[in-house]
């Protein structure tokens, strides 16, 4: 079962030093256009078969796209493929717009 992360709270375990990936699955038009403000990688979810080894399947791995429906069908892909920690952002950049920053546009 995927586990939930608030952007709130992902942000609170971060600024207390917890390694974590924020993976940003959205395409690249969406990340132009509302950006997310702290470190992340980027791989459109169309894009995450193909670069797989790209990602560390021990890292603690929270999926982020708009709203929280692409994340999660990411997430639980990560999981069927072994990564042993993997959580869903919440809301997605929605959420993160109204909980953390609301300087980025709402699309």
């Amino acid at each position: 079962m995927v586990a939930a992360i608030t952007p709130g709270e992902f942000m609170e375990l971060r600024g207390r030093g917890e390694r974590m990936l924020l993976l940003d699955v959205r395409e690249p038009w969406e990340t132009r256009l509302a950006p997310v403000p702290t470190e992340h990688v980027r791989m459109p979810m169309s894009e995450i078969q193909q670069r797989l080894d790209e990602l560390d399947p021990q890292l603690r791995t929270v999926v982020i796209c708009r709203s929280g429906g692409r994340s999660l069908q990411v997430a639980h892909f990560l999981e069927r493929r072994g990564f042993s920690s993997v959580a869903n952002l919440t809301g997605g950049i929605l959420a993160w717009a109204s909980e953390l920053d609301p300087t980025i546009p709402r699309y």
